[in-house]
């Protein structure tokens, strides 16, 4: 399963000369380690990715964000944009109440009851803005910027020993089909 998805990756990923076609990342084309899965790109991608696509919760600059956090941070920008999907409509409102949460253990005071209610009947977006810049904004801010830097963390110590669980695995088959 891993090997076809694999395949299909190495398929379907854009190849460095598109990239050089391409107006948009032609300045980046030429910076490889942006686009190679190595054991350092690829935790760092999905740090960024991470944190970029909690804290920020805007679906399209979550993307542009990650890419843009990638250059300094050498972090692999496809892992980067691929992990922004992790904040999805099916996750947002669970990353909302815990980052309200958070923010309100962290001494800042929102009303969960208002979101709840708001969430509800289905409150129009006016009435989000209200109750988001009345008292909330610090709340939740400072609750996405905590479960956002803390999964950023977690991310990268898993995406590291995951990559090498597979190093150890490819390892174990070469040497397996040497002896052969």
């Amino acid at each position: 399963m891993v090997e076809r998805i694999s395949r299909w990756v190495a398929r379907n990923a854009p190849k460095r000369e598109d990239m050089a076609r391409n107006r948009w990342t032609r300045p980046f084309a030429h910076r490889a380690d942006l686009w190679r899965f190595t054991r350092r790109s690829v935790p760092r991608g999905v740090a960024v990715g991470l944190l970029v696509g909690i804290f920020l919760m805007i679906p399209g600059l979550q993307i542009i964000g990650a890419a843009l956090l990638s250059l300094p941070l050498r972090a692999n920008i496809p892992i980067a944009a691929a992990m922004t999907f992790l904040s999805n409509p099916a996750t947002t409102p669970f990353i909302l109440v815990m980052s309200l949460m958070v923010g309100n253990g962290l001494g800042f005071r929102a009303d969960i009851n208002s979101f709840y209610a708001l969430y509800e009947r289905r409150a129009a977006a006016s009435e989000w803005f209200a109750w988001l810049f009345s008292d909330a904004a610090p709340a939740l801010v400072s609750g996405l910027f905590v479960i956002a830097f803390v999964s950023a963390i977690v991310g990268y110590v898993i995406s590291v020993f995951a990559w090498r669980w597979w190093t150890g695995i490819k390892w174990k088959r070469r040497l397996a089909r040497a002896e052969v």
